[in-house]
């Protein structure tokens, strides 16, 4: 559970602990002081003192020497001092909002242990932002996890996004996301060094994962992919890139913009794995796939078994179920490419 569940379990529980121990002592001060020094029967004794600090009103069971009457008062006025305590603390706990953080984080928490093939976004800075926003376009399931109190804040705003508050290059951080049954880890802190920390964490929790890391500083991208990253990024880097490439080629970077970016049905540019491949396409040529595709989408490109890219592939082209085919089409074009793919 998260740190709101926590803090609430560690409040509540105090209060209760501490709450149950001033009735306790209560209880048998009372008790000891009316059979004692009062001399009242044992039953007499402690009913005496239930009546006392719960205030009903009943009248006293036997008369009282002035040492009694004082010791009585004494009684009421501290159990009703501890009543008005505890009662207090728990309404600081509820009007304060804490009560309120805590029922989130419960639902959030609930809602996170039944992810699977999830993405964990490590850090909502811009870059964090941006990439949640992308993956919730694309129905992808994912967990932001933060340290930082004002960010917690912010995301806490938007009641869609579920978010860990802790320090992701702890396990039990990640252990929290799920990280053993996540699809994919984006880390995208501005600290090259964290990012390495993270990697190497997730790697040695998830070996299949798939992670991308962002780096700050060209050295660091070694050392990352060394750490277990799939692909590096380095925003900086890209943003030069493209701002010179819409000098030299800029329709060229707007045409591929629409095709990745754009937010509409009309095209879309996809990956499709061959692993589930029906089995009169396995080790075929390209065009009797194609023959037999009635969709109209095109197939721009070819990764060959996780590792050559060819791009524009003949059409004698072999095809084996490690291929990824790369599509260009209309949402509905694909689908029904997918189908005739895998049937």
């Amino acid at each position: 559970m998260g740190q709101s569940y926590n803090k609430f379990q560690t409040v509540s529980n105090q209060t209760i602990r501490t709450g149950a121990i001033l009735l306790l002592l209560l209880l048998s001060t009372g008790t000891l002081f009316y059979w004692g020094y009062e001399q009242y029967p044992l039953i007499d004794a402690f009913f005496m003192t239930i009546i006392t600090i719960s205030t009903v009103g009943f009248g006293m069971i036997h008369p009282l020497s002035d040492v009694g009457k004082l010791f009585t008062s004494g009684l009421i006025m501290f159990s009703l001092g501890s009543l008005a305590w505890v009662g207090s603390s728990l309404a600081k706990f509820v009007f304060d909002g804490e009560l309120k953080d805590y029922l989130k984080t419960y639902r959030v928490d609930k809602k996170i242990m039944k992810l699977k093939d999830h993405t964990i976004i490590i850090g909502y800075g811009r870059n964090g932002e941006q990439a949640a926003m992308e993956l919730r376009d694309y129905g992808v399931d994912f967990v932001v996890i933060d340290k930082r109190e004002n960010v917690i804040g912010r995301i806490c705003e938007d009641e869609n996004l579920l978010y860990i508050r802790g320090d992701a290059t702890r396990e039990e951080v990640l252990s929290q996301a799920r990280i053993e049954h996540a699809k994919a880890l984006i880390a995208t802190t501005p600290n090259d060094a964290d990012n390495v920390f993270v990697v190497l964490t997730a790697r040695s929790m998830n070996p299949g994962l798939k992670i991308i890391s962002r780096a700050s500083e060209v050295e660091s991208i070694t050392k990352l992919r060394r750490a277990g990253a799939t692909n590096v990024i380095m925003p900086e880097r890209i943003g030069g890139q493209r701002m010179a490439k819409l000098v030299t080629q800029p329709d060229v970077v707007e045409f591929l913009e629409y095709i990745l970016l754009q937010k509409s049905n009309d095209v879309s540019l996809e990956e499709i794995s061959c692993t589930h491949m029906a089995a009169h396409f396995v080790n075929k040529a390209l065009k009797i796939l194609q023959l037999k595709d009635k969709s109209g989408i095109n197939i721009v490109g070819i990764k060959i078994s996780g590792a050559k890219y060819v791009f524009n592939p003949d059409p004698e082209l072999t095809l084996s179920r490690g291929d990824q085919l790369f599509v260009l089409g209309s949402p509905v074009q694909i689908k029904e490419f997918r189908n005739l793919l895998e049937n």
